[in-house]
């Protein structure tokens, strides 16, 4: 066992959304090299990994960036902000990256190709433009932000996925090329300041159904 299940249930149970951060206490380079890689090692659909990190520590762009997130205080108040980008033209088969991406898994070329194949008619199927590219990239960078959450909370460091932003002006505040990556999604992460309240949770019957 990697570890024990009541190590887990520990490490959920601390994750919070934290709203407000200690504006004092910063996050040591090695913890988040290490939350970051646990993002890295995310599981992605087809093993695309269609995903980038960017990682913001600059107060004075974190403060650029507040007005553009509904004035939200995490975000000047982090130690570590990550905007996660989703994504775009690096996910088309016109883009040579999936093929690369393919190689890896060392295939013989019939297997290869069998798979680029797939791979164009799911696209052609279901991902007929930018827009749905995008909602379809977007969709698996939370696979990611998940595994960086925990990572966080096994080092009782705190975090927030944060949804509300405008999203046209802040990639134009990071000079983003909308072409190659969208934002998905702000993931700040830092030490809470004020305690925690429980978690608000359905109760388990009403969420779980087994069927035999």
């Amino acid at each position: 066992m990697i570890c024990t299940k009541e190590d887990f249930v520990k490490t959920y149970e601390f994750r919070h959304a934290c709203k407000t951060f200690c504006k004092k206490k910063v996050i040591s380079d090695e913890d988040i090299r290490y939350i970051l890689e646990a993002g890295r090692m995310a599981p992605s659909s087809f093993g695309m990994e269609g995903w980038k990190f960017l990682v913001i520590t600059n107060q004075e762009l974190k403060e650029k960036l507040r007005p553009l997130c509904w004035n939200q205080a995490q975000i000047t108040t982090c130690s570590h902000l990550v905007v996660i980008l989703a994504a775009i033209d690096a996910l088309k088969p016109s883009s040579g990256i999936v093929q690369k991406r393919f190689e890896r898994r060392r295939l013989s070329k019939e297997q290869e190709e069998a798979y680029i194949e797939r791979y164009s008619e799911f696209l052609a199927q279901e991902i007929a433009d930018d827009e749905k590219m995008f909602a379809w990239s977007a969709k698996q960078t939370y696979l990611a932000a998940m595994q960086m959450m925990l990572a966080a909370a096994t080092l009782e460091i705190d975090s927030c996925p944060i949804e509300g932003f405008e999203r046209e002006k802040v990639e134009e505040l990071l000079e983003i090329d909308t072409k190659e990556f969208r934002v998905s999604l702000l993931l700040p992460f830092g030490y809470r300041i004020y305690p925690q309240s429980g978690h608000l949770r359905r109760d388990f019957d009403e969420v779980v159904e087994f069927i035999d």
